[in-house]
């Protein structure tokens, strides 16, 4: 997982979503796993 200050690049991904937990911004990729990042 890479913690970025701009998920831009990352959520306009194929298959990736944003999600919010605790405090944090997520995107998470189901169709390439490998693509996971935190913000904040």
């Amino acid at each position: 997982m890479k913690v970025r200050k701009s998920l831009r690049s990352l959520k306009s991904q194929p298959g990736s979503q944003v999600v919010r937990q605790r405090g944090k911004t997520y995107v998470i990729n189901k169709e390439n796993p490998r693509m996971k990042a935190r913000q904040g």
